[in-house]
């Protein structure tokens, strides 16, 4: 390795090691989970980007979360949160509910393009 190139692989190299690069590029929402109900019900994401949803299920019991629409399921436990990557998606609404609690714990995903998000959540 020449000296030229040794320098900026370096400074890289040890960024990387405090800010990995998947952790700063992407969006995160938080979805609460109290009395089986997802608070907020609706949140808005940019179109065209991974996202990532955290869910804090306070309740003393757990939920699965499930949607059709984003192909996705995860339990989260009693007083603990979990995490569910989306995404990139195209505009629309993309439903989610509670498996254990369908007609209590409802909620949607709605996909904007990106310059209508700004603002939103």
């Amino acid at each position: 390795m020449t000296a030229s190139f040794k320098l900026p692989f370096t400074v890289l190299l040890s960024a990387m090691t405090f800010y990995p690069p998947y952790a700063l590029a992407l969006p995160e929402i938080i979805v609460e989970i109290q009395e089986h109900l997802f608070y907020p019900q609706e949140v808005t994401v940019p179109a065209n980007k991974k996202v990532k949803l955290t869910f804090i299920n306070h309740d003393g019991t757990p939920e699965e979360i499930d949607s059709f629409a984003l192909n996705r399921e995860k339990v989260i436990f009693a007083r603990s949160k979990g995490t569910i990557f989306i995404g990139p998606l195209q505009p629309g609404e993309y439903p989610f509910f509670g498996e254990y609690h369908p007609n209590k714990a409802v909620g949607k995903v709605i996909v904007k393009p990106a310059q209508e998000t700004e603002n939103v959540n």
